[in-house]
């Protein structure tokens, strides 16, 4: 998934009145204004109440569910065909700001501000994305993620992910 097809993604989208927000790694890279590394895939916050129109949209450039066997109803992967997915990360709070639906996204955490392709994104804030990619074991691309983040925002390295 490169850069120009992400912010393609987001752009069509939001000229469609539909929110979305950048998670997982290309978070990482819009929040830091640049790419890092290669991204398998794109994942994107959703409200659940823009779901339906959502999907619809991402079937228009021509992509539809792929049933894995550990979809659920807020997370599931969208590909199209041609190699390229999108990790649909489905949340809805009340109006007390609690989670009412699908993933726990913390209110307030979806405040962030990046750019891809130049272009700025709202995704995940960074100290939410610090600490989603602190909160289990690293892989190394995680680990490159955390030592970024820390760089650029001043973040204490927790010992299960220092080198």
């Amino acid at each position: 998934m490169d850069a120009e097809t992400v912010f393609g993604i987001y752009r069509h989208l939001a000229e469609r009145g539909v929110k979305v927000w950048i998670d997982g790694g290309w978070c990482v890279d819009a929040l830091l204004g640049r790419q890092t590394r290669d991204h398998p895939d794109l994942d994107l916050a959703i409200d659940h109440r823009d779901e339906e129109e959502f999907v619809e949209h991402m079937k228009g450039l021509g992509y539809a569910k792929r049933h894995d066997g550990e979809d659920t109803a807020w997370n599931y992967v969208l590909a199209d065909g041609r190699g390229r997915s999108v990790d649909v990360h489905v949340f809805e709070y009340d109006e007390s700001g609690k989670n009412a639906y699908g993933i726990a996204y913390p209110y307030g955490s979806l405040t962030g501000q990046g750019r891809i392709d130049g272009h700025a994104v709202d995704c995940v804030a960074p100290e939410w994305m610090f600490a989603f990619k602190t909160a289990y074991a690293p892989k190394e691309k995680d680990l490159r993620d955390v030592h970024a983040l820390s760089e650029a925002f001043g973040f204490e390295i927790p010992p299960t992910h220092r080198r």
